[in-house]
């Protein structure tokens, strides 16, 4: 169980949380939801114990497996299966049977072997008793399912893509969670921000039906509707506009409906209240006139002030940050050409071959299996990572604009203003501070470190980078994930009416839609084709 009371929660000196009590209880499948930046991620880090709320206690009893949105893993050498197996101890078990193993096999005094075979036994014993064998064959199923192939899990972690190292993490925390098997912890508490992100459809599908099955506690933080629908029994909800959270106990279907008419509600006695407070106030004013009246006056004038003051503060229209990708600037006919790329990390061949010319105003789609290379081509076309062989071969007046998926670009130590000026050097400050603005960003907000901000805030902060770029060749790499569904229609009428060039990696259809790409990339092959409306089928597969 997770009991918070007396919770309050801050950003600089903006109340996200104020004076609030929860509880999180075997069972309960929570839907975390509410605008970017209402603090739902502050709230599940606090939760987690990852966290110091700026007032109020924080109560954890039992296991807690946390998928914060950003996983910041330790030692990145370590094996993929080793880090999935570690959430119940036999990552080191299985590291120390290896050595017994090598011990006996190279060792020549007889009595040392000796030796080596009887530690081997004592530890297969402990593994064994750990449900070690069924344990590993468990992890590596929850792999699987969500699209780690055995050959990913026998690499270092450093060698996997930012999106691969999530699901392991993802993985790790459902395999300390999942019933079978000993070690396993069916009361775990589940606390997952995003846990979609980088998964392809059929891992979502499975990440579902898990998650519904799960007797433990779950705080869920998505917008992907489908699993809310699927999954939850309650709902919170964070307003952004007021620092509080309602908190509806009921499925995501019966949530919008009560939310739907706690809204007329809300209306509908403000405008009463504010009707009869008008009369007590026009009336105090024709008495407040006579000397003999001014205390009649005075009552009437307080009672108005009451009616209002004890009414539910009425929501504000959300904002939403306007989105729209720079006027290009001019350059030759193909302003980007990459030749014969290749790429691998140790044994591992990414892919190999690559040959792509980006022509001005042209929309590429780059679609592949989770692990095909998708992230790593673009790293390599926008110059964070080198190739193993081959070139990009800049055209006349390329200018390039990257928004990758896990914020590289950002610095997350500088702060939001610090990041904007890095990232538009040239740009006057008045422009930047209005750009910030349209995104969401003023006041104390410039101040605050850029670590601190939710998905959704980096995911605005790093497009506002873009806009004052004046780029022509646009890479964008997952640049809907973290989005609510707002923020998320402003990118997408941002890509369509954008007259640059793209080449644009997504698992979301509705950013394909609005692209209207004229050309699909296929990886790990680098097959190059027309695109057709055949192939959206396969972008949230891939």
């Amino acid at each position: 169980m997770i009991t918070a009371t007396g919770l309050q929660l801050r950003a600089g000196s903006r109340i996200l949380l104020d004076d609030t009590s929860l509880r999180v209880q075997p069972g309960d499948r929570i839907g975390l939801v509410g605008r970017n930046g209402a603090g739902k991620t502050t709230t599940l880090k606090v939760l987690a114990g990852e966290g110091e709320p700026y007032a109020g206690d924080v109560t954890v009893g039992g296991e807690v497996g946390y998928l914060p949105q950003d996983p910041r893993e330790g030692d990145l050498s370590v094996l993929a299966k080793n880090r999935v197996l570690s959430a119940r101890g036999l990552d080191k078990i299985l590291r120390d049977m290896e050595k017994a193993q090598t011990a006996m096999a190279e060792l020549v005094d007889e009595g040392e072997r000796d030796k080596a075979v009887r530690n081997y036994g004592k530890l297969e014993e402990r593994f064994s008793s750990l449900g070690g064998y069924a344990a590993e064959s468990e992890a590596a199923r929850i792999c699987a399912n969500l699209g780690l192939e055995e050959r990913i899990l026998d690499q270092p972690l450093q060698t996997l893509s930012g999106g691969q190292r999530r699901r392991v993490e993802l993985a790790r925390i459902l395999f300390a969670a999942s019933e079978s098997g000993a070690g396993g912890k069916s009361g775990t508490m589940l606390l997952l921000d995003e846990p979609t992100n980088h998964l392809d459809a059929d891992s979502i599908s499975w990440l579902r039906g898990f998650l519904k099955a799960h007797e433990g506690g779950l705080v869920v933080i998505s917008h992907d509707v489908e699993l809310l629908d699927e999954v939850v029994n309650k709902v919170w909800f964070l307003d952004a506009t007021r620092g509080e959270l309602d908190a509806y106990n009921m499925n995501w279907k019966r949530y919008h409906e009560a939310r739907a008419t706690d809204e007329k509600r809300r209306r509908r006695e403000r405008a009463n209240a504010e009707k009869k407070a008008s009369a007590l106030q026009q009336q105090a004013a024709k008495l407040g006139a006579k000397a003999t009246k001014a205390v009649a006056a005075k009552n009437m004038a307080r009672r108005a002030d009451e009616m209002l003051s004890n009414l539910d503060e009425e929501r504000q229209s959300d904002k939403v940050a306007k989105i729209k990708f720079p006027a290009p600037a001019s350059c030759g006919k193909t302003p980007l050409t990459a030749e014969g790329l290749s790429k691998s990390y140790g044994s591992l061949e990414i892919f190999t071959g690559v040959d792509l010319a980006i022509d001005r105003g042209s929309k590429v789609v780059v679609l592949g299996l989770n692990g095909a290379g998708k992230t790593t081509l673009l790293r390599l076309l926008g110059g964070m990572e080198k190739p193993d062989t081959g070139a990009m071969v800049p055209g006349h007046g390329l200018r390039l604009g990257y928004y990758a998926q896990e914020h590289e670009t950002l610095d997350h130590d500088a702060s939001v203003w610090e990041n904007i000026r890095s990232l538009a050097p040239d740009t006057g400050a008045q422009e930047l501070r209005t750009l910030l603005g349209s995104f969401l960003f003023s006041g104390e907000q410039l101040d605050q470190p850029t670590g601190t901000l939710s998905g959704g805030e980096k995911t605005r902060l790093a497009l506002a980078g873009l806009v004052s770029s004046a780029a022509n060749v646009l890479l964008l790499d997952e640049p809907t994930n973290n989005l609510d569904p707002a923020s998320r229609e402003q990118v997408l009428d941002a890509l369509h009416s954008y007259t640059g060039a793209v080449v644009l990696v997504t698992h979301d259809p509705g950013a394909v839609e609005a692209l209207e790409p004229e050309r699909v990339i296929l990886l790990p092959d680098g097959t190059e084709d027309h695109w057709s409306a055949e192939y959206l089928d396969l972008v949230q597969l891939a």
